[in-house]
């Protein structure tokens, strides 16, 4: 008779396994927090999977079974992964997120297999990892130059606002993510022959940037660098207070026209309404701190830097697919405007 496992005490011990360093990347290097609370967010998806459909949930050593039970062990793990995936999609999961919990588990039989020295008999391969493209979202120029320049509406904002719009206005310019730009200190602030700089090591890719900064960003940095050179410079600020604001700033700026919305489930594309409202998604509703940097890239895309020194400034790696993104994205908006000025010469 097989000896069976619970998996939770084992997913619980590859989280603190990774907590405490005593598992690493192939480059030794320890695995970031946002990983690890991934990690977590896929644990609690699992124990609440486990009590919502009386799903076992439970392991065997491979290597010991026989061939009628490995074969019976199999189909146990695809039932698990079409239970899982079900669970998930019901609750209004699309794919790429349910895509993601598969790959962490994933991630967690190796671990079992590697570092356990436990024989999984590779049932993960039967898990398939679905993907979808994701509508890029980002601020045009004109956008931009308005939260930038125009005083009667940043007269418009509370205080609490106008600092978020700053902070937004910043990110837009640098491409920092959330993370980078609320690290910032001065020391990260460099000025070269009256010249200001932003270097900053991404603590994502570990790669160094020095971005030469606008007059319009200088301007943040003097309303808000510390007299402590340990205190960050924009303070602190929870990705939901962020991108709640963020929201409000885009209504009250007039970003509310519909857009056409679609998420992926099973390959299937659903319309995403707004639920407060219920009507369309408008622009306003999906700002939020990732268009800082998707902002950035397109930007100086769209204005006609090269790409390898966009690259360069972004920190993206020669074959990112997620840059390459943007530069399709790039592409076809200046299409659009250059198809704005041919319709303009085609009436004689």
């Amino acid at each position: 008779m097989k000896k069976t496992q619970a998996i939770i005490p084992l997913f619980k011990k590859f989280i603190k396994d990774t907590e405490t360093g005593k598992r690493v990347k192939k480059n030794g290097e320890r695995i970031k927090k946002d990983s690890i609370d991934n990690y977590k967010y896929v644990l609690n998806n699992l124990i609440e999977f486990t009590a919502s459909a009386k799903f076992e949930l439970r392991i065997c050593d491979a290597s010991r079974l026989t061939k009628k039970e490995y074969t019976s062990e199999k189909n146990y793990w695809k039932k698990f992964y079409k239970k899982f995936t079900d669970f998930l999609y019901k609750k209004g999961c699309y794919d790429n997120y349910v895509g993601h919990n598969i790959k962490v588990i994933r991630t967690f039989f190796l671990y079992l297999k590697n570092e356990r020295d436990f024989s999984t008999g590779d049932f993960q391969r039967v898990f398939y990892v679905r993907k979808e493209e994701v509508d890029i979202l980002v601020l045009s120029p004109e956008q931009l130059k308005y939260l930038i320049h125009d005083k009667d509406f940043d007269s418009s904002l509370s205080l609490a606002q106008k600092r978020i719009k700053d902070i937004f206005i910043f990110g837009c310019c640098t491409g920092l993510r959330f993370s980078d730009i609320f690290s910032l200190t001065n020391k990260n602030f460099e000025v070269q022959e009256g010249t200001y700089y932003l270097k900053i090591k991404s603590k994502k890719t570990k790669t160094y940037s020095s971005v030469k900064l606008p007059s319009y960003a200088i301007d943040i940095f003097q309303s808000y660098r510390s007299r402590s050179m340990k205190k960050t410079v924009f303070g602190k600020s929870s990705l939901f207070y962020f991108n709640k604001s963020l929201k409000s700033i885009g209504e009250k700026a007039g970003f509310t026209d519909e857009i056409g919305l679609s998420r992926e489930q099973l390959g299937i594309p659903k319309n995403i309404v707004n639920k407060n409202i219920k009507s369309e998604m408008r622009f306003c509703d999906k700002m939020s701190s990732h268009m800082m940097r998707r902002t950035a890239v397109t930007t100086l895309l769209i204005l006609g830097m090269p790409e390898h020194l966009v690259r360069k400034i972004s920190g993206h790696s020669s074959n990112s697919n997620s840059f390459n993104r943007y530069v399709h994205y790039s592409q076809v908006y200046m299409d659009k405007e250059i198809d704005k000025v041919h319709s303009k010469l085609q009436d004689y």
